[in-house]
């Protein structure tokens, strides 16, 4: 779409009968050069929908560039025109204009004002967002009270935000008293409309029995759901449960598989068991060159035994090509680190 070059046009194109569709069709078939038209027509007539999805238009033509202020001012004028009929969309969108703007038109006071209006319609992204503002004393001062209320009335209608941060702050005892029945509950109302930050929460309380009965079963389900989302964490978790066979059937070839997703998007701990994996031959075939990689990638763990593996590598020249002087540098560090091995084969080199 190009609202800019289409701005230059749409007097000739007024003067046409020109479309049979309507503002909201045209928008959501995507036609947005038929529906800029179309939504122009019908706000300057008073909808309030098509007055909101002008300033959607607007909106999203601009880029943040000095030439595209002027878009992004005729976006405030309709969506102001669309929120001060009560359209409650729009009174979110000038919530999030004037609270997260990182210009000139950022205005706490504001925000507040259209937050409350949309509040007031019962709109869980604006109560969600609200309660920020209560919460951390945005712009409104501190009220926790006021913030865990709207957070409740959000997440109860289903918004997944919402849920998850409930769950947080049940879970840690954060700015309220902690109660981990609640956090499981919140955490559980989110995981279920597949929230990947509470499956992951969700699987460790599980897996620890952190606050409910432990089930190994039931975290290794919400590790996969999060896993499955390319959650690190998660599919490093997996990986130790299949490595280890806890809490359900050991299986060293699911392990490579969580392990290596993990390792791959740096996760320290699944680089170094992979790296194991592969040094030892353990449910993988043994490859030398992949243990010195992936224990290479770990060592930013700066761990002593991470450090000593691949001292020895080095100093045999085993998957790596021989240097004693690395080799040497890393029984040096692991030693400092306290590893009586390590500082036994400096004495030895």
């Amino acid at each position: 779409m190009n609202i800019k070059k289409l701005l230059l046009v749409m007097p000739i194109l007024f003067s046409f009968a020109a479309y049979a569709g309507d503002c909201t069709t045209e928008f959501e078939n995507k036609n947005y050069e038929k529906a800029l038209i179309e939504c122009t027509q019908e706000a300057e007539k008073g909808s309030s929908k098509a007055q909101y999805l002008l300033g959607d238009l607007y909106f999203d033509a601009t880029t943040g560039v000095e030439q595209d202020k002027a878009l992004y001012q005729k976006a405030i004028y309709w969506y102001t025109k669309s929120a001060e009929q009560g359209y409650v969309d729009a009174q979110y969108a000038l919530g999030i204009l004037y609270d997260q703007s990182d210009d000139e038109t950022q205005d706490s006071q504001k925000a507040l004002f259209w937050y409350e209006k949309a509040v007031e319609q019962n709109d869980p992204p604006s109560q969600h967002n609200l309660a920020i503002m209560y919460e951390y004393g945005h712009g409104v001062e501190q009220n926790i009270q006021k913030a865990l209320t709207l957070y409740i009335k959000s997440a109860e209608q289903g918004y997944i935000e919402a849920q998850n941060r409930l769950g947080y702050m049940y879970n840690q005892g954060d700015k309220i008293e902690q109660d981990k029945q609640k956090a499981i509950f919140w955490y559980e109302k989110a995981a279920e409309q597949n929230d990947f930050n509470s499956q992951f929460e969700l699987a460790l309380m599980y897996d620890e029995g952190d606050g409910v009965e432990q089930n190994k079963q039931k975290a290794a389900f919400w590790y996969t759901k999060a896993a499955e989302q390319d959650v690190p964490d998660a599919q490093y978790k997996l990986g130790l449960m299949y490595d280890k066979g806890d809490g359900i059937e050991q299986d060293k070839q699911k392990a490579v598989f969580w392990y290596e997703k993990a390792a791959e998007q740096n996760n320290f701990n699944a680089q170094y068991n992979l790296a194991l994996m592969y040094d030892e031959g353990d449910g993988v075939e043994q490859n030398k060159q992949k243990a010195a990689f992936w224990f290479t990638k770990a060592a930013v763990l700066d761990v002593s035994s991470v450090q000593y593996k691949l001292g020895i590598m080095y100093d045999k020249g085993d998957g790596v090509e021989q240097n004693k002087l690395l080799a040497n540098r890393y029984f040096k560090q692991s030693c400092e680190r306290g590893f009586e091995k390590a500082c036994n084969k400096l004495k030895n080199n």
